[in-house]
């Protein structure tokens, strides 16, 4: 064997076994740590997924056992035998948890459906709103838990991070990854990719920097840009620099699948629309399924209406038949609950959910109406008291379920509230009144951390409809009673015998309770006194303070005639022991503070505090400066980069010498600035090398007689018995050359 290839082979065995280091910690072993925290940011997504929908102690095992298994056959396993298995763990999941399903799930799904539930999220569809959540998030976990952990342990660094990363990326697009989990994500895989670069080629060639630069691009993009429009996801900075306070129709109304509680909110006069109806009511437009703790979802499909008379209620009813006009573009479809069916334009593009709500495919104009019949459920207190609790199994697995995280003290709350309650009606009754006496309305308030029943039952002192009805659907369910969160309008100003005038403020948030028999009958657990009180007052203040679209033509003439005018009254079923019908309704005032709005909404901008002297603002949010440090450091890796130091450095100091009265200083000071530009173009002196053999090793690159003069007149100056003012200027002219001709863009701007 020859010389030179032992060289070779000892130098290629000196680079397998170097190790890079970074702080003292291996690359590799950081890369590593960076894929296990994407990985686990994907994880952390099914996890808050399944503590909502049930299966969370399920899904840890799988996920554990998954890890596990990719960390053993790691390093036994080849590539092509891994993607086989991941396939058959994928494969294998979905049939061993669709084989494992309760008789009363198995009704409710099929292959077909967990297919066509898996493409939907494709599209945007949440996996909250898939019917069987539970059953999916664990039948996907497994397989590319196994792959992105496996890869990891083989030292495949990029494509794990790609397939961990593919799977939150589809959770970012549902809305299911919050924002601060992704940016975390995303930094982490960045990282990993950046250590294992390291790991493989050294820190040569500014590899951070680049990585850096790209690190802060991906984390800024990713927290102001919204990837996919009318997807969930959403930037976590926002667009303008204040955001607008929310209004209850935003947030409630013309919400489509998915609400979440917000903090202080505000209600708008505006008229909405007018309804021409056999009889009063509230106003419904949606109804929603799964509490996930901090809102509520609509689970299910939509199907397109195709005439002719939907599903009645379960028991006795009455037709009433209404028709809306609206006075601003609607995105919804108010009507008395049941409905059953729809007549007008818009009727041949109107959805029906699973639910039993109906909801148009586009927005309806002002310039056309829809006429809606309801067949509303007619009960007594006494008939509902002597109703059942054989609820249908569809109705059990999605109106009696509450997060895995529902602490025990709710329970036992719920537990307190009804001890006197024997039959689901009279507990229905006792939360609705207990919460009526015990909690104050009000729209100035924080959104709290943590599940919004818990925080409104045990830390709150006040709160407005959707905290009210939240709390009393968790507290009914926690007692086995099914309940629902729906929200609608109430019903407005009457302005005839048979019509109504509905403004924002009218916008609202319920409770119904499934009744075995009798179907969805409706509770408003939200004090309506101090609403109808300040009704009047709050509209006047809107209409002296001269804002548009308040009044129609009828509201106007009444308040010119002086006419005094007042609100249906409320009736709510526990009012009503011997009525025969209980179509309450009727629009309940909001305070004057719903009117011209309460604070700014917790957590969606910065508070300001004035003082008498000015506004003091407080720091931006955390994601913020997050966000901007991430830029900040972006910034400088990237001018690291671009050498923009340097170049700094060679316009203050090889381009220009000033004279003084020293020579010498003068020569020290043009020799710098030649060693400057020789170090630039060829290399730097070394340690120990003194000028004259620094000047020789270069002399055979080009260095010419005039620059080796400068380095004899700098040897005088240094070590003789000094220079003249002619030999300094002479060492300042053949500095000035050697910057000029060496730096064109320098030459010409100097020439």
């Amino acid at each position: 064997m020859s010389t030179e290839s032992t060289k070779r082979r000892s130098t290629a065995t000196t680079a397998e076994t170097t190790e890079y280091t970074v702080a003292g910690v291996p690359a590799n072993l950081l890369a590593m740590v960076a894929t296990l925290v994407v990985v686990g940011s994907f994880l952390l997504v099914i996890y808050d997924v399944t503590n909502v929908v049930g299966r969370r102690d399920q899904f840890l095992l799988v996920a554990g056992s998954a890890l596990a298994l990719a960390t053993v056959v790691g390093v036994t396993l080849r590539p092509r035998v891994a993607l086989v298995l991941t396939i058959v763990l994928l494969g294998g999941g979905f049939a061993a948890y669709f084989l494992s399903l309760p008789t009363s799930q198995l009704a409710l799904l099929s292959p077909e459906r967990l297919l066509a539930d898996s493409i939907a999220l494709l599209s945007g569809l949440s996996a909250l709103r898939l019917l069987s959540a539970d059953v999916w998030a664990l039948a996907v976990t497994p397989a590319p838990t196994f792959l992105a952990w496996y890869l990891a342990v083989r030292g495949r660094i990029a494509p794990a991070v790609a397939i961990a990363g593919a799977g939150l990326g589809l959770f970012v697009l549902t809305g299911d990854a919050d924002g601060p989990l992704t940016l975390v994500a995303v930094g982490a895989g960045m990282a990993a990719v950046g250590f294992d670069s390291i790991d493989r080629f050294g820190r040569d060639g500014g590899q951070l920097d680049v990585l850096t630069v790209i690190l802060a691009a991906m984390i800024v993009l990713s927290a102001t840009v919204t990837v996919l429009p009318g997807a969930g996801g959403s930037p976590v900075i926002p667009s303008s620099g204040v955001a607008e306070q929310p209004t209850v129709e935003a947030s409630l109304v013309s919400a489509t699948d998915s609400i979440s509680v917000v903090g202080s909110i505000s209600l708008s006069p505006e008229v909405r629309f007018e309804i021409e109806s056999t009889s009063p009511s509230y106003w419904q437009t949606a109804s929603f399924d799964r509490y996930t703790g901090s809102g509520w979802v609509r689970t299910g499909d939509s199907r397109l209406y195709a005439g002719g008379r939907l599903a009645d209620p379960e028991g006795p009813s009455r037709l009433v038949r209404q028709t809306v006009t609206p006075a601003t573009p609607l995105d919804a479809m108010p009507s008395a609950w049941r409905p059953v069916a729809i007549s007008g334009n818009i009727s041949s593009e109107t959805f029906v959910t699973q639910q039993g709500n109906i909801r148009p495919a586009r927005t309806i104009g002002t310039d056309e109406n829809f006429t809606v019949t309801s067949a509303v459920p007619q009960y007594t207190p006494a008939s509902l008291r002597r109703t059942g609790t054989d609820y249908p199994d569809d109705v059990r697995e999605r109106y009696l379920a509450l997060p895995d995280s529902t602490s025990d003290r709710v329970r036992e709350r719920a537990a307190e509230i009804t001890a006197g309650a024997e039959t689901p009606y009279d507990k229905a009754v006792a939360i609705e009144e207990w919460l009526e006496a015990n909690k104050e309305y009000s729209l100035q308030v924080s959104r709290p951390e943590g599940d919004i029943a818990e925080s409104f039952l045990f830390d709150m002192e006040a709160g407005y409809c959707t905290y009210y009805a939240s709390t009393m659907v968790v507290l009914l369910r926690s007692e086995g009673v099914p309940a629902r969160f729906v929200t609608g309008y109430t019903t407005g100003e009457r302005v005839g015998d048979d019509r109504y005038v509905v403004r924002g403020l009218d916008s609202h948030a319920w409770v119904e309770v499934y009744f075995e028999d009798t179907g969805w009958i409706r509770f408003d657990p939200t004090p309506t006194g101090p609403r109808q009180e300040a009704e009047s007052a709050s509209l006047n203040d809107a209409r002296e303070g001269g804002l548009e679209g308040v009044d129609t033509n009828e509201t106007a003439a009444a308040v010119n005639g002086s006419e005094e005018v007042t609100p249906t009254p409320t009736e709510t079923a526990n009012q009503t022991e011997t009525a025969t019908n209980t179509t309450p309704d009727s629009g309940t005032a909001p305070s004057i503070e719903e009117r011209i709005g309460g604070t700014p909404a917790a957590g969606n901008e910065s508070v300001a505090v004035d003082d008498g002297d000015g506004v003091i603002p407080t720091l931006p949010p955390r994601e913020t400066l997050f966000v901007g440090l991430a830029a900040l450091v972006g910034i400088v890796a990237g001018v690291r980069r671009t050498q923009i130091p340097t170049q700094i450095r060679w316009a203050t100091v090889a381009l220009y010498q000033r004279r003084t009265d020293s020579p010498t200083a003068d020569v020290f000071r043009a020799y710098d600035r030649l060693e400057l530009v020789l170090e630039r173009e060829y290399r730097p002196r070394r340690p120990g090398e003194t000028v004259r053999h620094y000047l020789d090793a270069l002399s055979r690159v080009g260095v010419d007689e005039r620059t080796r003069a400068v380095a004899d007149i700098y040897e005088r100056a240094r070590y003789g018995h000094g220079v003249t003012r002619a030999d300094a200027d002479e060492a300042i002219a053949v500095a000035d050359r050697a910057v000029r001709s060496r730096l064109p863009v320098v030459r010409r701007w100097a020439d």
